[in-house]
């Protein structure tokens, strides 16, 4: 490549359409109905049309708690928003969410005024059915935006193309946007646009809105670290180490004001410590009510599997009585161990920062867009293996910003192959209904071919020693073992329920004949109901595996990364 052909990563000016870096663009896959090389257009249409189709599909309980927040921020002033507990789903978002929520309320008041209203608990009439959708494919198209202007000004437009295709037909927005129901992709879309301004060196409008973006869900604090040290230090650090104070000064003062427009009210009123209190929910038990396959994951089912060690055994062991019913079977509360030492919030906040600072040191050291985008990707990663009571959604914090390594390099590739699949696959249980079943299977198989053939033709690289062969086979096996997890978890349940329906037949009232043989009584008729969480257990652990092996491989690559290496981000 000529030295015409790149520019400094942290420079201040976009890159212009006469300095693409142009790769050879593959041929199409023809046997296929569209690719990602598409029309960006035509795959927004597409992508819309299938989402429109979902409207009557299975939602789950987010969509009564949104719109419960229509009717509280609609019904009642502003001083009430935080105190309303006429429903359970009491909002418990940041401000500008609930400023979202209320802009959403006004036209949903003409539609139907049943919708806002705040003692219409549990209301599914059609009208709130398809606003309530409709809203989430609008407010996506700030994603779609975005993800445009990834292409338009990327040093490589084919392979730009097809990882902004890849995550706007991402599986996981299908299945927690548009069926389960929230508004993710919008938010992540100003994620993408806060990195977006990263990569086009503007890091004081990146700042800015990654500030906004915290104040519409907290969650993204996870994130909030390899901001901090990335725009403190190429920001607010000149190269040769002295503080720049009107940096400094325009972007602390420009965040200070995001914060004072979204909380200002709340301040004004004294109601800081009851949102505080809404927001940061300690209460709440290590795991959630299906285990997030994170690191607590393998912890909770090592102490399933040694308290059974020791019940069957004796062996002298300590056993918690309080424990032993605790965590194994999916109910929210407090998680006790039974064997192992039980967990406490402190402990997880540690191990969170802890691994989380050494990709900052390296991020300190060398503040370039890609090792930025690496470090955030690493955060959100370490605060979904280590947090406290982590949602098994939060995993698309670490598959948006993985996304964008993806055509870096292969080993950038082979590790977001690998947390795709244990990642989409770990959202598969929040669908559990027969025909949304079959969508997020088939959608999702299909999104894997599209996104794993054009990449893989561009980055694919030959294990190059006998370690690597060894890796490569053995992660190859572990993605096989995913179509035999998904049988398992569609065919145990049909096993249990066929015992428990034997189980409640008399025995006399049986009677055997040529083609069909009564079983025997079950002993343990209990047995099959206590395993109905085996299933959750299994997909929990199992994608946990590959996402804490993920979590590694990709430390090892950052911190081993050469910072001479010319890759794609290399070279915006």
């Amino acid at each position: 490549m000529e030295a015409s052909n790149s520019r400094p990563v942290d420079s201040d000016k976009p890159v212009t359409s006469s300095s693409h870096f142009q790769y050879p663009t593959p041929p199409r896959n023809s046997w296929l109905p569209f690719d990602l090389e598409t029309s960006e257009y035509d795959i927004l249409l597409l992508s819309t049309s299938l989402k429109l189709l979902l409207f009557p599909s299975y939602r789950s309980t987010d969509f009564e708690v949104h719109r419960n927040w229509l009717a509280i921020t609609h019904s009642l002033p502003i001083s009430k928003w935080y105190y309303d507990t006429t429903s359970e789903w009491t909002l418990d978002y940041p401000p500008f969410f609930a400023y979202f929520e209320k802009l959403l309320s006004i036209p949903a008041s003409f539609i139907d005024p049943k919708i806002v209203e705040l003692s219409n608990l549990n209301y599914d009439a059609w009208s709130v059915i398809a606003y309530q959708r409709t809203t989430v494919i609008l407010s996506e198209f700030v994603l779609a935006a975005v993800l445009i202007r990834f292409i338009r000004g990327s040093v490589d437009p084919s392979t730009q193309r097809i990882i902004s295709a890849s995550l706007f037909l991402h599986p996981g927005f299908l299945i927690v946007d548009h069926i389960h129901f929230q508004y993710n992709g919008f938010m992540f879309g100003i994620l993408l646009w806060s990195i977006l301004m990263a990569r086009n060196g503007n890091k004081l409008a990146s700042g800015i809105l990654f500030a906004v973006l915290l104040n519409f869900k907290h969650i993204y604090m996870y994130l909030a670290p390899a901001y901090f040290i990335y725009l403190l230090r190429s920001f607010c650090f000149s190269a040769s180490g002295k503080l720049e104070i009107k940096n400094f000064l325009s972007l602390a003062n420009a965040v200070i004001a995001v914060f004072l427009i979204s909380f200002g009210p709340f301040i004004v009123m004294g109601q800081i410590p009851q949102i505080l209190l809404r927001l940061f929910p300690f209460t709440r038990g290590l795991n959630h009510a299906y285990w997030a396959p994170n690191v607590w994951a393998l912890v909770t089912a090592a102490d399933r599997v040694l308290l059974r060690y020791v019940s069957r055994t004796g062996a002298e062991v300590a056993i918690n009585l309080s424990g032993v019913a605790s965590t194994s079977r999916g109910l929210v509360g407090d998680t006790v161990f039974a064997v192992l030492p039980t967990i406490k919030p402190i402990h997880t906040f540690i191990i969170t920062v802890a691994c989380q600072s050494i990709a900052l040191v390296k991020l300190w050291f060398t503040p370039t867009y890609k090792s930025f985008l690496t470090a955030l990707t690493l955060c959100g990663y370490a605060s979904f293996l280590f947090g406290w009571h982590v949602h098994e959604k939060a995993i698309l914090l670490v598959l948006v910003p993985l996304s964008l390594l993806a055509a870096e390099r292969h080993a950038y590739f082979r590790t977001f192959i690998l947390v795709s699949v244990a990642g989409v696959f770990s959202l598969f249980p929040l669908i559990f209904t027969p025909g949304e079943s079959v969508v997020k299977v088939l959608y999702s198989v299909l999104w894997l071919l599209l996104v794993y053939l054009p990449l893989t033709r561009r980055v694919y690289e030959y294990p190059r020693s006998l370690s690597f062969v060894i890796i490569d086979t053995l992660e190859k096996i572990y993605l096989a073992g995913f179509p035999l997890l998904q049988a398992f978890v569609t065919l145990f349940p049909l096993y249990v329920a066929r015992r428990q329906r034997f189980s409640a037949v008399p025995p006399d009232t049986c009677i055997s004949t040529d083609d069909f043989i009564c079983p025997e009584p079950d002993p343990h008729p209990a047995g099959a109901a206590a395993m109905e969480f085996l299933p959750l257990m299994m997909t929990s652990v199992y994608c946990a595996i590959g996402l804490v092996w993920g979590f590694c491989r990709l430390m090892f690559v950052y911190l081993n990364e050469e910072t001479t290496y010319q890759g794609p981000l290399s070279r915006i």
